[in-house]
Order: C-alpha cells, then sequence, then structure tokens
C-alpha cells in the first residue's frame, strides 16, 4: 500500500503542523527539552528548518504548543468524570484525576524532570493552561484558577509517594480552599 505524503492533499498546513508537534513531543520525550532543537526536529520530520519555524515557530512555541497538546488530551478524558459534579467535588475530583494522568505521562514525566523551568511564569499564565483551570473548577475566577496552576504544579513536581496520603492532603487543604460561589 502506497503511503500517503503528508504535504499533498487535505489540509496541507494542519496536516503539517500536527505532525511537527507530534513529531516534536516525541523528540522532547526522547532527548529532553534542553537537547532538543529544531534541526533534529526539521530532520525527524524531513523537511527544513525554515518549514518547522514558518509553520510551528520557534522552540518556545513549539513547547507551548506541546504542553496544550498533552493538557487538551488530559482535560478531554476529565470532561465525562466532572461534567455533574460542582464546587469541592469538581476540583478534587478533577486534580486527583489530573495529577494521576500526569504523573504516568512519559512527556509530563519528562518535563517534571528536566530544567525547562516547569514552574516559571510561562507555564501559570498560558492562555491554554489557566482557561483547563477555570474548566476544571466550573468557574471564571482567574483568582481561583490561579491558586488551582499553582497547587497543582507544586503537587506535580513534588509527588508525595503514598496517593492515599496525598489525596487526604488534598480533600483536607486544597478542596477545603474552594468554596461554592455565591
Amino acid at each position: 500500500m502506497p503511503q500517503t505524503d503528508w504535504l499533498v492533499g487535505g489540509d496541507r498546513h494542519s496536516e503539517a503542523t500536527e505532525r511537527i508537534y507530534a513529531a516534536a513531543a516525541d523528540l522532547i520525550a526522547d532527548v529532553g527539552y534542553e537537547a532538543f532543537s529544531i534541526e533534529d526536529l526539521a530532520r525527524r520530520v524531513h523537511c527544513s528548518p525554515a518549514t518547522i519555524y514558518r509553520r510551528a515557530g520557534g522552540k518556545a512555541a513549539i513547547r507551548d504548543a506541546v504542553v496544550k497538546i498533552q493538557a487538551t488530551q488530559i482535560v478531554d478524558t476529565l470532561r465525562e468524570e466532572i461534567k455533574d459534579l460542582h464546587g469541592t467535588d469538581r476540583v478534587l475530583t478533577a486534580t486527583v484525576a489530573a495529577l494521576r494522568r500526569m504523573q504516568s505521562h512519559p512527556l509530563t514525566q519528562h518535563f517534571r524532570s528536566t530544567n525547562m523551568n516547569v514552574g516559571g511564569e510561562w507555564l501559570p499564565n498560558s492562555p491554554a493552561v489557566t482557561g483547563f483551570a477555570a474548566e476544571m473548577l466550573g468557574t471564571d475566577d482567574s483568582l481561583a484558577a490561579q491558586w488551582l496552576i499553582r497547587v497543582f504544579l507544586a503537587l506535580w513536581l513534588w509527588p508525595l509517594k503514598d496517593p492515599d496520603t496525598e489525596l487526604a492532603m488534598l480533600r483536607r487543604f486544597f478542596a477545603a480552599s474552594f468554596t461554592e460561589a455565591q
């Protein structure tokens, strides 16, 4: 069966961009963010670095897109679990489920173990991440979304070894910090 050329037919821009981001995620998982380069990515997808820059941007733009894609996949799996929940039940269920998924995902494990400054300001200020936090909360409260992001990142970067202890801590301190909207 002949292989379909990714540059022929269909929506070439979308297909090329998706292929670049998928290859970037694989490359980052393989070599780490610090060793990741546009040149290596271009070799992996069989195009020029100029094509990468034109279609996907530079290293930081690709990192942001890969994080957004991974976060979207995680949030997509949570929607059914939290659709009928509100308040502390919603935020606790969403947080625990998202943490478990991120802690087991190879790419996010790699991000956590690198020097790419995951805890820096780029991640908490990402429109995609703040949007996902608001969805997890079920509210447009930007202050609550920032609190969720920061606590979530702390738990993701420094997880407790015992999941039961982590859950008890989340119930006692974290979920209690969120109240129903008045």
